[in-house]
C-alpha cells in the first residue's frame, strides 16, 4: 500500500494530541511503514464499564479513525477481562468489578456506538479475555515479576491513596500489567489513550521490551470537559453529548457550552482541520465577533460530523424555532390521556425525565411548563380530555391530544 509522506501523516496524527511519546520513535515507525508498505498496528483499549458513549469518548475514537484513514491497521481491544479488574486510573477508591458476562453485554452497545466514528469494515476487534483468561497462575507470577511495587506506587492515583491510607487492593496492581499484555499479544506499534491512561500505556512499552518486542509509541489525548465546562464529560454528571443523541439534542447541548470551551470543542469534539482552527482562533480574538455566532458554527460542525450537513442545518432551524423563538417543535411525541394523571407520573413514564425523583427536581427548578405556564405544584394533576403541550427543560416536549 502507498502511504502519504511522514510529514503529511504527522499533520493528522498530531492534531489535538496531548503527548506523543517518543515523537522521534513514532516518526521512524511511520517511515519504515511507508517504505515497506506494511501498516502500523494501532491499538485502542476500552473497558466497557458502561454502555453509553459520548463525544468525550469520541476524542480518542476519532484519533483511531485518523490512523484508519491513513491506511494503518486499527485494533479495538474490548477489555472484557480487564473490566473484571477495574481500571484504577483517576480513582480515589477501588472501582467496582464487572463480571465477564456484564462486560461482554456492555461491549455490544459500545461497538454499535463506536461505528458512528470508526470504519467498521477495516477495523480489527478483539477481546482481551481471549489471551488473559487463558493464562496459568504461573504465567501471572512471571508477568508480575517484571514490575516492582515501588514503580506501581509512582502512579499518582496509587500515591495519593497510599498517603491518605485509602486501601489499594493487590488486584489493582494487575490492571496496568494486564493492559500491557494486550500490547505484547498484539505486537502493537502505537497505543492511544486519554491523559489519565499515560501510566498504563507506558507499562505496555516496558512489557514489550521485557518480551523482546520493539516498544510501542504512545499517544495521549486530552480529556474533554462536559457542557458545564468543569467536570470531565460523563453521563453521570449530566453534562454529556451522546454519540447517539438526536441532531436537535446534539445541537442544543453544544450551544450550551461556555465561551471559554469553544476552541477546545472545535479541536476535540468537532475535529476541525488546522486551517479552520486558525480562522476560529482569529474570530475568538476579534472583539467585534459575537461568540454565539461562532458557537453556532461549532454546533453545526459537531452535528454534521455524526449526522451529516443536512441534519445540522435542520437542527439549527429547530433550535431557532424552539429555543430562540420559544415556539413548539413541529414534530414531537404525543399521547392521549385515558384517565387523569399526575404531572410527575406523566413526564417520568413518557421519558421526559429519567425517574420520578428527577421529575420532582425539575419542578422544583421551575423547568416544567404546561402551555407555557410554570408548574409549581408537585401534586398537579392533568385531567382526561386536556389538550396542550408539556415542556421539560429547554428541549423536551410532549403533546397531549
Amino acid at each position: 500500500m502507498a502511504f502519504l509522506s511522514v510529514d503529511k501523516q504527522w499533520e493528522l496524527i498530531s492534531r489535538g494530541t496531548d503527548e506523543i511519546i517518543p515523537e522521534k520513535e513514532l516518526k521512524v515507525k511511520l517511515e519504515k511503514s511507508r517504505k515497506s508498505g506494511h501498516p502500523l498496528i494501532v491499538k485502542l483499549g476500552c473497558d466497557p464499564s458502561r454502555p453509553d458513549l459520548h463525544v468525550g469518548h469520541g476524542v480518542v475514537l476519532r484519533k483511531l479513525r485518523h490512523f484508519q484513514d491513513l491506511g494503518h491497521q486499527a485494533v479495538l481491544v474490548i477489555g472484557d477481562f480487564t473490566a473484571m479488574i477495574g481500571d484504577p486510573s483517576g480513582r480515589n477508591k477501588t472501582r467496582p468489578q464487572l463480571t465477564l458476562a456484564e462486560a461482554k453485554e456492555n461491549a455490544k452497545s459500545y461497538i454499535e456506538q463506536a461505528e458512528h466514528i470508526l470504519n467498521i469494515d477495516s477495523i480489527k476487534i478483539v477481546y482481551n479475555s481471549t489471551w488473559l483468561n487463558a493464562m496459568l497462575f504461573s504465567d501471572v507470577i512471571r508477568l508480575s515479576s517484571h514490575y516492582t511495587v515501588a514503580r506501581m506506587l509512582e502512579r499518582d492515583d496509587f500515591t495519593k491513596r497510599y498517603k491518605a491510607e485509602i486501601p489499594i487492593s493487590i488486584h489493582e496492581f494487575m490492571y496496568p500489567l494486564a493492559q500491557g499484555m494486550d500490547s505484547v499479544e498484539l505486537k502493537a506499534d502505537v497505543e492511544l489513550g486519554g491523559t489519565d491512561q499515560k501510566f498504563n500505556l507506558l507499562v505496555g512499552r516496558d512489557l514489550q521490551r521485557e518480551y523482546d518486542q520493539a516498544p510501542q509509541a504512545i499517544i495521549t489525548l486530552p480529556l474533554l470537559e462536559g457542557t458545564d465546562g468543569v467536570e470531565k464529560m460523563s453521563k453521570s454528571y449530566g453534562n454529556d453529548i451522546g454519540l447517539t443523541d438526536s441532531p436537535e439534542d446534539m445541537y442544543g447541548k453544544s450551544m450550551s457550552i461556555s465561551d471559554k470551551m469553544i476552541e477546545k470543542y472545535f479541536v476535540l469534539a468537532a475535529d476541525v482541520d488546522t486551517q479552520t482552527l486558525t480562522r476560529i482562533k482569529k474570530q475568538l480574538n476579534d472583539s467585534s465577533q459575537n461568540p454565539r455566532d461562532i458557537k453556532r458554527e461549532l454546533a453545526r460542525s459537531i452535528v454534521a460530523l455524526y449526522h451529516g450537513d443536512s441534519a445540522a442545518i435542520a437542527a439549527e432551524a429547530h433550535f431557532d424555532r424552539v429555543i430562540v423563538n420559544k415556539d413548539d417543535p413541529e414534530d414531537m411525541d404525543e399521547v392521549i390521556l385515558e384517565a387523569d394523571v399526575s404531572i410527575i407520573d406523566l413526564i417520568s413514564s413518557e421519558g421526559l425525565t429519567k425517574s420520578k425523583g428527577e421529575a420532582r427536581r425539575m419542578i422544583q427548578q421551575g423547568a416544567v411548563r404546561i402551555d407555557g405556564e410554570k408548574v409549581t405544584d408537585m401534586n398537579f394533576v392533568i385531567s382526561k380530555g386536556f389538550k396542550g403541550v408539556v415542556k421539560v427543560g429547554k428541549r423536551k416536549f410532549l403533546g397531549i391530544k
